[in-house]
């Protein structure tokens, strides 16, 4: 009995001293295996004469930022030229602007048109779980392209992991960016090496980031003006057999405020309807339909009743009639009670011409039209619907934006109140609210003045909306020019007559209204 106590004994020491260290030894064997399971991402590497690779000409509408990189496939093509100068090539370009502007495209343009090689990655692929991977991957990208030099790498969506330090908690990024910051300037620089990254972003990129010596240069990549819709548009309809009555330029004006992506997804949804129609070539109403596609989503089966479909016509109709008696407001081309994606009817508006700058007026217009469709259901049946959701949201943002950002509130004129402002008292927080409500109803006065002193137009607009659905451009001028005749619009920044010192006084949206001068 004894040896069996003694054996029994032994066998408990042996298990307190050994299994602990057996189950930590299974658990880092089955990391090892865990790490070596996991997907290891590799650069993509583009090569000048692949089929992947793309030229200046690909890259259309955005030549203010093709002429600040082609100094750097200079360099890169002749470095010695610029080396005897004493110069050297810009370590980094951050390219930024909204998205589908084409700033991946760029970078390719550049790696193709300076003959060097082209290594891409995304930076979501550095951010893992496991503390020290992103920094790995990242050594490894700027190892190899080192290896390939004159060699340009390309990090797309820069904020993913170049957002500002301290705010991740297992502190992965943050060793993730430490690592690239040594890369771009740190011991490991090197020469004929361009680091070129994109982000829709830049005010949430750490500061460290952005100072001279890691991303030299800051290119704003803007949505395309008329003439680069032009170009963007030649680009996309390359190789489709396009009808001879088709004018880009039409096409190019309907279109302002897209991006190269935007246009492009038209091209391709026009040529799709195309093939649907069993055509031989892409026409007119292809683009047209691609277009109201892309804008307002698309065609639903959903079924409506006859009630809601007379209060969606109303409901339009009231938008149509205020766009078109303001002249401040881009034009009505085309009226639908046809349910397209989450909307059960559309007034589609676009704008005549590239405009960056609007007056306070001509945003109180804009909120005029966005009430015109609440105003309506309520003049016409004397309740209102959910369907002004999104016009509500959109009014809401503006006369926010009036009051904070623009200085355009009565008593709020000489300042920004930004919403993260936490050291902005209460009593400015409930000065902004009701400046912000003033704004909301006196647009909403107006359009109910507006609405209800032109009821025959709004009665006509409603009534052909019913019987076809749809009216367009040349349907809308009839109906307004029987109803209302034929008047001059002034020009969106002339001052009204009897204002001394050149600003208007009066809103457009008053010039038009029942019993005004």
């Amino acid at each position: 009995m004894s040896e069996l106590a003694v054996s029994w004994y032994q066998v408990q020491d042996w298990a307190v001293i050994w299994l602990p260290i057996i189950f930590m030894g299974l658990i880092a064997v089955v990391l090892v295996y865990t790490l070596r399971l996991m997907p290891r991402t590799k650069p993509q590497e583009i090569k000048p004469e692949s089929s992947d690779s793309i030229g200046w000409s690909d890259g259309a509408g955005v030549e203010e930022a093709k002429d600040e990189l082609r100094e750097v496939v200079e360099f890169l093509r002749d470095p010695e030229r610029f080396r005897k100068l004493g110069a050297k090539v810009p370590k980094g370009i951050l390219l930024h602007g909204p998205p589908g502007t084409g700033k991946t495209l760029l970078a390719k343009a550049v790696a193709h048109e300076s003959n060097a090689k082209f290594y891409a990655q995304s930076a979501s692929s550095f951010v893992e779980m496991f503390a020290g991977l992103g920094a790995s991957r990242i050594r490894r990208l700027f190892r190899e392209a080192r290896k390939a030099a004159p060699a340009i790498v390309f990090i797309d969506e820069l904020d993913a992991v170049g957002a500002t330090r301290g705010a991740d908690i297992s502190g992965e990024k943050d060793q993730t960016l430490n690592q690239l910051l040594v890369e771009l300037d740190g011991f490991g620089g090197g020469e004929d090496l361009v680091v070129i990254a994109a982000s829709n972003l830049l005010d949430k990129l750490d500061p460290a980031l952005l100072r001279p010596g890691r991303f030299d240069r800051q290119i704003f990549v803007s949505p395309p003006d008329f003439e680069g819709r032009k170009h963007i548009l030649g680009v996309h309809t390359r190789g489709k057999p396009l009808a001879t009555d088709i004018d880009l330029d039409v096409v190019a004006r309907q279109t302002s405020g897209l991006t190269g992506a935007d246009l492009a997804n038209i091209c391709n949804e026009a040529a799709i309807f195309a093939g649907r129609a069993h055509r031989n070539v892409v026409q007119t109403v292809d683009f047209q339909a691609a277009l109201e596609r892309v804008v307002a989503g698309m065609q639903s089966r959903r079924v409506i009743t006859d009630h809601e479909r007379r209060v969606v016509a109303y409901h339009e109709a009231g938008h149509a009639l205020c766009s078109q008696l303001l002249p401040s407001v881009e034009k009505v081309h085309r009226i639908s009670i046809v349910p397209r994606g989450q909307a059960l009817g559309y007034t589609l508006n676009l704008p005549e011409e590239d405009r960056y700058l609007k007056t306070q007026e001509e945003l109180m217009d804009y909120l005029v039209v966005l009430l015109g469709g609440r105003v309506t259901e309520s003049l016409i049946f004397g309740q209102i619907t959910t369907g002004a959701s999104d016009d509500l949201r959109k009014v809401h943002e503006i006369s926010r934006s009036m009051v904070t950002d623009y200085g355009m509130a009565t008593n709020l004129q000489s300042k920004q109140l930004p919403a993260s402002d936490y050291s902005m008292a209460d009593a400015t927080r409930r000065l902004i609210d009701e400046e912000q409500q003033h704004i909301a109803d006196e647009a909403y006065r107006r359009a109910t003045r507006m609405v209800a002193g032109h009821r025959p137009l709004l009665e006509a607009f409603a009534a052909r909306l019913l019987e076809s659905e749809v009216l367009e451009r040349a349907d809308i001028e009839r109906i307004t020019a029987e109803y209302e005749g034929e008047f001059v619009p002034r020009l969106r920044l002339e001052p009204l007559a009897g204002t001394g010192n050149g600003r208007p006084k009066v809103a457009a949206s008053e010039r038009h209204e029942a019993g005004s001068a």
